[in-house]
């Protein structure tokens, strides 16, 4: 299927790797212009060189950018110029007890998790208005639904993004444009591999004893890989999406136990 993405530029924050380097290499496919992002230029680098390979004429660059610094955010914004897709999935994450997790913990989650992409949406967001042609995609979680017990402030930001998104979608109203959210369940990106303790060879035995205590109502009853998160991304970032638009879409295996 040509999900109509020639010539359409589009920017991933944190895609260096895992879900966001699924997705952008999956744009490269269907021949977007890919932005990608990461906090060093050799992490870019290797990104770039492995879609090169994998991909004839794919045609990829980069901007280096921590998240958790609004001074590196404003002079990416000043560098990227015009976007036709933001995918804002840049986050971070960490098991912690509740107890335990500080205030400056909290403020950290909620301005790399939120404020990435309502900086980055606040800024694009008017040139899409004006072209009347764009897509906004944030990478929200589950977890934004069935708030995890060892990672409360993770959860509070993801349940964020969903009502950023909605509020933003509300603006677009007779347009063009969309703002979407899509909802991973887990998925096995490095991050996870370590939060889950997945060591190489012994992944069915971690798999099987994760699903059973961690996340039981997981219909999939495994993780989901990147590729499958990054299907769905891409689809909802084309053309052929132009019906969503405010949705709160979920890839997350069945874990949350409602129909709608």
């Amino acid at each position: 299927m040509d999900l109509e993405l020639k010539g359409k530029r589009a920017f991933i924050s944190g895609s260096t790797k895992g879900i966001g380097f699924a997705i952008a290499k999956t744009l490269a496919k269907e021949g977007a212009e890919v932005v990608i992002n990461g906090r060093t230029q050799s992490s870019i680098d290797d990104a770039i060189k492995s879609i090169s390979k994998e991909i004839d004429n794919a045609n990829v660059t980069g901007y280096v950018c921590d998240f958790s610094s609004p001074e590196e955010i404003k002079s990416l914004i000043s560098a990227l110029g015009e976007v036709d897709i933001l995918i804002n999935n840049v986050g971070v994450f960490e098991p912690k007890p509740f107890e335990e997790i500080s205030d400056n913990e909290w403020q950290r989650f909620y301005d790399i998790n939120v404020m990435s992409g309502v900086r980055l949406s606040r800024a694009l967001l008017p040139g899409m208005k004006k072209r009347d042609w764009g897509r906004i995609i944030f990478i929200s979680s589950e977890s934004g639904i069935n708030i995890p017990e060892e990672m409360v402030h993770y959860g509070m930001t993801k349940t964020a993004q969903l009502a950023v998104s909605r509020g933003i979608a509300e603006t677009t109203k007779g347009t063009n444009v969309t703002v979407n959210a899509v909802l991973p369940g887990p998925t096995l990106s490095e991050g996870v591999k370590e939060f889950a303790g997945v060591e190489e060879g012994k992944r069915e035995e971690v798999e099987k004893q994760f699903f059973k205590t961690e996340r039981p109502t997981s219909l999939l009853q495994r993780f989901a890989n990147p590729q499958e998160i990054a299907n769905m991304v891409v689809y909802i970032a084309s053309p052929l999406s132009a019906a969503t638009n405010g949705a709160a879409l979920r890839v997350d295996g069945g874990v949350v136990k409602t129909a709608y």
